[in-house]
């Protein structure tokens, strides 16, 4: 049986072309002196983004770490929309490394994000020195989550606003940008506009097998490229990585094809009779009753997904083609009714 992987867009396998750009790239140990491709990467990343530099790492937790190191103080207090991936998917490391006290925020803006107001009233206003310090508002878009929600750019720009009114830094966990991008048309600059650090992921969408860059001031990617180090994060011949990462973001104007794909899963199930809402990007939350349950039914059937909170979550991406669409509808279509039992 043919299996359709629904878990998450970073299960895709490295394309051909980026297999030979990796066996082509010229490299250098990153450590001792730049690495020629993995520069290229970086220069190309941070202009896309409208930052000065950017900095590779190998995954998007330490890419978020290392911005909240950059940002918080022992003891500092940290904003953040609820079930963000800083809070409940990074293993309390913004606690343990960053020594930040994390403030999960309630979705009073809409589905994954706070309002204005709600920053300005949780943020405060500096009291004395016995009292916590607010310093760092952590935004995510898209949220995961939520099911793969947008910030605009309006609503993006009043939340930083609001910040900056109460002199929080702003992180951006932009692991989906490009998802965000595509679907409300904003450039990925004007998604990340106002923040002073940003990051976003190569292997979530754009099918690079890994990395993640963090994006912002030369001042804030000198000092992360030592808090990398830090983290055990000293890059040698990161050329290879880099070289599928450049090929990687040539597939952003293709995402919206994986948004339609998403579209079309959700209006099926509906048909069905599951509760799937109409997403937004390339998730798709389905509450039920007994997620996990649920989830190892598919599996049985060769539809592997997630069980997140309440709900399955699918993600689509570009190793399904739409006939995997109407195949996982046709394998799940018999087994509504038990699975909202």
């Amino acid at each position: 049986m043919h299996i359709l992987d629904f878990r998450s867009d970073t299960v895709t396998r490295p394309t051909p072309e980026m297999r030979a750009a990796m066996a082509a790239a010229e490299v250098g140990d990153d450590v001792l002196e730049r690495d020629p491709t993995l520069e290229r990467l970086e220069d190309r990343v941070a202009g896309l983004l409208g930052t000065e530099a950017a900095l590779w790492t190998p995954t998007g937790c330490m890419a978020n770490l290392i911005a909240l190191s950059l940002h918080l103080e022992r003891g500092d207090r940290f904003l953040a929309p609820a079930q963000a991936h800083v809070l409940g998917s990074e293993l309390g490391t913004g606690a343990w490394f960053a020594q930040g006290m994390p403030e999960p925020l309630a979705w009073e803006g809409g589905p994954g994000r706070p309002s204005p107001e709600q920053v300005l009233r949780i943020a405060g206003t500096p009291g004395p020195y016995y009292t916590l310090r607010s310093a760092l508002l952590c935004l995510e878009n898209t949220h995961n989550f939520a099911g793969g929600t947008c910030t605009g750019v309006s609503e993006h720009r009043a939340l930083v606003e609001a910040a900056r009114s109460r002199q929080l830094r702003v992180h951006l966990d932009g692991a989906r940008l490009w998802h965000a991008a595509v679907s409300t048309g904003g450039t990925l600059a004007d998604l990340a506009w106002g923040v002073d650090t940003v990051s976003v992921c190569l292997s979530k969408g754009l099918g690079a097998p890994m990395g993640s860059l963090l994006c912002g001031s030369r001042e804030a990617v000198a000092e992360g490229r030592r808090l990398r180090k830090m983290l055990g994060g000293g890059v040698r011949q990161g050329g290879i990585m880099a070289a599928a990462g450049l090929v990687a973001l040539d597939h952003m104007p293709r995402l919206a094809e994986d948004h339609e794909k998403a579209r079309r899963l959700a209006e099926g199930l509906r048909g069905q009779g599951l509760p799937a809402p109409v997403p937004e990007t390339n998730i798709v939350l389905v509450p039920l009753p007994r997620p996990a349950e649920a989830a190892a039914r598919l599996e049985g059937v060769g539809v592997r997904v997630l069980p997140v909170g309440k709900a399955l979550r699918f993600i689509t991406h570009r190793d399904l083609g739409p006939s995997d669409i109407d195949s996982a509808l046709e394998r799940i279509g018999p087994l509504t009714m038990e699975l909202s039992a």
